[in-house]
């Protein structure tokens, strides 16, 4: 009987998974579908919902701008995925959360650590991260 000899580095080469590239156009989508009524198409927080909530909506193409020039990828995951809940609307943001919930990645903030999410909110992410406005 053959004895299989594996190496720590054969082990992790096995189990890594692929690298998954964030897709801007499913982020797209993904925005039209579930934060446009609040965040309005153009994503300068006039959606047709925004006058209903408590807490006016975000414009979301300025993120950048008013974080010094810097996507906050970290605080952008948190307050999708509810771990920085924002009550807007007697409810927490976001309305959607379980649809974003599945698979999770890792992601690298500005800084490069690490922070895991969903390929939904990392799809999501390089949308909202290619059309900041840095002109704050």
């Amino acid at each position: 009987m053959k004895l299989l000899h594996l190496t720590f580095s054969t082990v992790l080469t096995m189990t890594a998974m692929p690298i998954m590239a964030q897709d801007a156009e499913m982020g797209e989508d993904l925005y039209r579908v579930h934060c446009a009524t609040c965040h309005g198409i153009d994503m300068q927080g006039q959606g047709p919902m925004a006058g209903v909530l408590l807490v006016q909506p975000s414009d979301l193409t300025a993120l950048a701008a008013e974080n010094g020039g810097v996507f906050p990828t970290e605080r952008v995951v948190r307050r999708i995925d509810g771990r920085d809940p924002l009550v807007s609307h007697g409810s927490q943001m976001p309305v959607y959360g379980p649809f974003f919930e599945g698979e999770d990645i890792a992601i690298k903030t500005p800084d490069g650590q690490p922070i895991m999410t969903s390929v939904p909110i990392a799809d999501l992410l390089a949308y909202l991260e290619s059309l900041q406005n840095n002109e704050g």
